[in-house]
């Protein structure tokens, strides 16, 4: 399997030279695979066995969730006083306290509080994570090293999923007890990295300030794009399962342990597919198949098709490196950390928006949710016609003003 022999690179390019940059993100990630998977897999059962919630209060969470994700330009001004690196273990440590109270406080103003805070530790680490990972990591090798991240999460998460479902289909563990453990041990992994890595030094000086450059107006507008669609998957999807087909806890784990599974694999090959086909015909694949699965949402009626609709979703969701691989080719080095916070801002700015009021829509017709969904991945598919076969600083976007280098024949 792929997977195995990035794997057994990985650890042979480690061994006495563990305490590298690769290595970080890598237990970075896992570290955070363990909080967010175990929060977002227990949360619908949670919310309503626990607190009666219904669309209209799940809406309203998760729009409560998506509020720091869109103060995500505030990074910009804490990296005046810390630098990246502190700034990343601080929010990793702020995930996994949010996550690990999570199930103490059964009450809705609890579950709105915890839910802030551990948004807040993971929405500012995604941005600083993605900014160091930019910075670090060589153009060329980039896309496929996210694949490999993105795989090796997934094999956390898999630990996860399967760990959750025996605990609760041979023990009936509580879920309050399931939040402690992941939560707990982010805590100590982040401890471990905080206290085993050297301090790397930035390979460029960052903007500290805001950065809002008009040349990457493409970049924003997938975005931004990105940030609407995700909503009507992460949130709405996984509900579906809960509502209508009836799913316990048990059951979505296991329909995460297929995500995960198929996501090992696939991962890395999309990173290295990235590399090869180039972002412009990813994202294309990507958007054509979202369209439709999100009208496919609209119209399932059987269980079983509408778990294999969300695990195709998810498979298409690892797509998203193109995006941040685009940038790397297109950005000035120098306003990469700026930029990776504003970027958050403008995913999250739609976010913020359309749990809360989609919520409403899904009371009267949950089609009409995931048909708005497809109408947004029409939207990205125009944006991703956009982007040029070979995107550098002078060749942003096929159209535009800033579109300087002629594009290339295929």
């Amino acid at each position: 399997m792929l997977i195995i022999s990035d794997l057994k690179q990985f650890v042979a390019d480690s061994r006495g030279n563990w305490r590298r940059p690769e290595v970080l993100f890598v237990l970075v990630g896992i570290a955070t695979a363990i909080s967010t998977n175990t929060w977002q897999v227990l949360l619908n059962n949670f919310a309503v066995d626990n607190l009666g919630f219904t669309g209209v209060e799940i809406g309203f969470l998760q729009s409560i969730r998506e509020i720091p994700g869109f103060l995500s330009f505030a990074v910009v001004f804490l990296l005046l006083l810390l630098r990246e690196q502190p700034l990343l273990m601080i929010s990793l440590l702020t995930l996994g306290i949010g996550t690990a109270l999570t199930g103490m406080f059964p009450s809705i103003i609890g579950l709105y509080c915890l839910t802030v805070l551990t948004s807040i530790g993971f929405h500012y680490y995604e941005a600083v994570n993605q900014s160091l990972i930019l910075q670090w990591i060589d153009k060329k090798k980039s896309p496929h090293f996210f694949g490999q991240l993105i795989a090796i999460g997934s094999f956390a998460a898999l630990i996860v999923f399967g760990l959750i479902y025996l605990a609760r289909t041979q023990f009936n563990v509580d879920l309050k007890w399931m939040y402690l453990a992941s939560g707990g041990v982010t805590i100590l992994i982040t401890i471990f990295i905080w206290i085993g890595f050297p301090r790397f030094p930035e390979k460029s000086e960052q903007n500290k300030k805001l950065v809002l450059r008009p040349q990457y107006w493409l970049f924003y507008c997938l975005t931004f794009m990105a940030g609407a669609r995700r909503q009507i998957f992460f949130v709405f999807a996984g509900f579906m399962m809960v509502e209508k087909f009836g799913y316990q806890p048990e059951d979505i784990a296991l329909m995460f342990l297929a995500n995960t599974a198929l996501n090992i694999v696939v991962a890395p090959m999309i990173g290295k597919m990235i590399g090869k086909w180039g972002e412009r015909k990813t994202l294309t694949i990507e958007y054509v198949g979202l369209i439709a699965i999100f009208t496919a949402y609209a119209f399932v009626e059987v269980a079983w098709i509408a778990v294999a609709l969300y695990i195709l979703d998810h498979m298409f969701f690892a797509m998203r490196i193109a995006i941040k691989t685009y940038f790397q080719k297109i950005a000035d080095p120098k306003d990469i950390a700026s930029s990776m916070g504003v970027s958050f801002t403008i995913n999250h700015t739609a976010a913020v928006v359309i749990p809360a009021a989609f919520g409403l829509i899904w009371v009267i017709s949950p089609a009409a949710v995931f048909f708005a969904g497809a109408g947004m991945a029409v939207v990205s598919l125009i944006l991703g016609l956009l982007v040029p076969t070979t995107p550098t600083q002078e060749n942003v976007a096929i159209v535009g003003r800033y579109r300087v280098a002629p594009e290339p024949a295929e």
